[in-house]
């Protein structure tokens, strides 16, 4: 099982989240500032199975919009190992 971690852009939100719920993945969504300017970002956990991940990925970075050169803020995305996930 893998957790995927997506620090986007506020104005990437929408579509990301639309597109990967449209695709069957949970996401939950934090509201995030980071950086040198403290612009408003998302932090998105998506919890999916190993042979799901290419898929998020393709999805994410299909709906993320491309930094103009007076933007430098980028996406990022992590992927992490989970040991164990319980449910209650």
């Amino acid at each position: 099982m893998k957790l995927v971690t997506a620090i986007i852009r506020d104005t990437d939100n929408e579509a990301i989240s639309q597109a990967l719920t449209s695709a069957g993945f949970g996401v939950t969504c934090i509201a995030s500032t980071g950086g040198f300017l403290r612009h408003g970002q998302k932090t998105l956990l998506i919890g999916l199975e190993d042979h799901q991940v290419q898929n998020a990925l393709e999805i994410i970075r299909k709906n993320c919009t491309q930094p103009s050169e007076s933007d430098s803020r980028q996406s990022v995305i992590f992927v992490l190992n989970v040991v164990e996930q319980t449910k209650f």
